[in-house]
């Protein structure tokens, strides 16, 4: 059996080598998993598998689908429900408005795992178009093709993404190298973009020096203290908000937190759609505390690496005409804007989280792009890895 998983990870084109299978087969001789059955043994042999075998946090997601798809049908992470097929059949599709949306209940995760269990115990045969049974096209909780604000859905493909759970649903996360990103792995790319100094107050062992000192003075211990090593890159990052970019929401707030995380130094100003001749801090006084990009652009020196975050979609006279812009009467384009700021750093990027699939439709798009000199990088693991590769250097 093992030598057929050891394949399987290998079919799925996960660098797994002969001596880490190795490895993991003594770990399992000796009986390291413990005294375990059922579900809690295969957590505990996926937990000592991807320890062993994975050597690089991009590659889990497709260990747990390799992982999942070779171990189905063992043992189940949920209590086996029998849905006959036929009630998940689709044979009609409500139209609804949106007074009729905003009327339907919403039911919290307690509520909607109860109410679930007493429709596996009452219902007995299949339901479409209603508001209770596990069913297709209504506003049931249950089922799918219909709509609901916060329900279960059990079959079907995704429709308006407001499911709290989906039965089957892969429990980790995505971390293929050209999906979306979470926050452990948002940091893992941004280090990418590290140049260390000891600048710090604060004081750590030189190893090395003690030993050296020590030696030096007979023996007798001789203890050599270094300022810290801090990476002293110094990041301006410019954020997109609202609009099109409230699609984006989740996404670059994890791309912020991991930011603020990683550097040390960072600066960070709001802009909407495009850079005019103010940018701001806090969005809920965005016209009445303003910041002058002229003085933005004085105040911080080229050793800032400039990183703009944003979808770059709106109307291209946005970017080209003067009182372009869709909030007041701008004096200059967007567009003058920007080459002002990449003439002044020398180091910039920008990060947009609409797939790189649809760049090419999208004219402001390849405006953007082309003010940027093609330094766009899509919102994924190996996009980040690449912008940050391009700034170190």
């Amino acid at each position: 059996m093992f030598l057929d998983y050891f394949y399987a990870l290998k079919n799925a084109k996960l660098p797994v080598s002969l001596s880490e299978y190795l490895t993991l087969l003594e770990a399992f001789d000796q009986h390291l998993l413990g005294p375990a059955d059922g579900s809690e043994a295969i957590q505990k042999f996926y937990t000592l598998s991807r320890t062993i075998l994975i050597k690089d946090e991009k590659y889990f997601d497709k260990f747990d689908l390799a992982f999942s798809e070779y171990f189905r049908g063992i043992e189940s992470a949920f209590k086996e429900i029998d849905i006959p097929e036929d009630w998940l059949r689709k044979t009609l599709e409500k139209e609804l408005s949106a007074e009729e949306k905003s009327a339907i209940p919403r039911l919290e995760w307690d509520e909607l795992m109860r109410k679930l269990e007493e429709r596996l115990a009452e219902q007995k045969e299949r339901h479409a178009g209603g508001s209770k049974w596990i069913g297709t096209g209504g506003t049931s909780p249950f089922g799918h093709g219909g709509y609901n604000p916060q329900g279960i859905r059990i079959g079907g493909a995704s429709k308006n993404k407001s499911a709290v759970k989906v039965w089957d649903q892969r429990i980790y996360q995505d971390y293929d190298d050209h999906q979306e990103l979470g926050i452990r792995n948002l940091k893992v790319a941004l280090r990418r973009l590290r140049r260390f100094a000891r600048e710090s107050v604060h004081l750590e062992l030189d190893l090395p020096g003690t030993i050296h000192k020590t030696a030096a003075n007979a023996g007798y211990l001789d203890l050599s203290m270094i300022p810290e090593r801090n990476n002293h890159v110094k990041v301006l990052l410019l954020l997109d908000v609202g609009g099109t970019m409230d699609e984006h929401i989740q996404r670059v707030e994890e791309l912020f937190s991991a930011t603020k995380s990683e550097f040390k130094h960072l600066e960070f100003y709001y802009f909407h759609n495009c850079v005019y001749d103010f940018v701001w801090k806090n969005n809920q006084r965005r016209f009445s505390e303003k910041f002058s990009t002229y003085d933005i652009i004085r105040k911080y020196n080229q050793d800032y690496r400039l990183i703009l975050v944003g979808d770059a979609t709106m109307s291209p006279y946005e970017i080209l005409q003067p009182g372009g812009s869709v909030e007041y009467d701008n004096a200059e384009p967007g567009a003058v804007w920007l080459q002002r700021l990449v003439q002044r750093y020398s180091h910039y990027v920008w990060i947009n989280p609409e797939p790189s699939g649809v760049w090419e439709y999208r004219q402001s798009i390849a405006l953007i792009k082309n003010l940027m000199a093609d330094r766009m990088f899509p919102l994924t693991i190996h996009g980040l890895e690449g912008a940050m590769n391009l700034l170190s250097k």
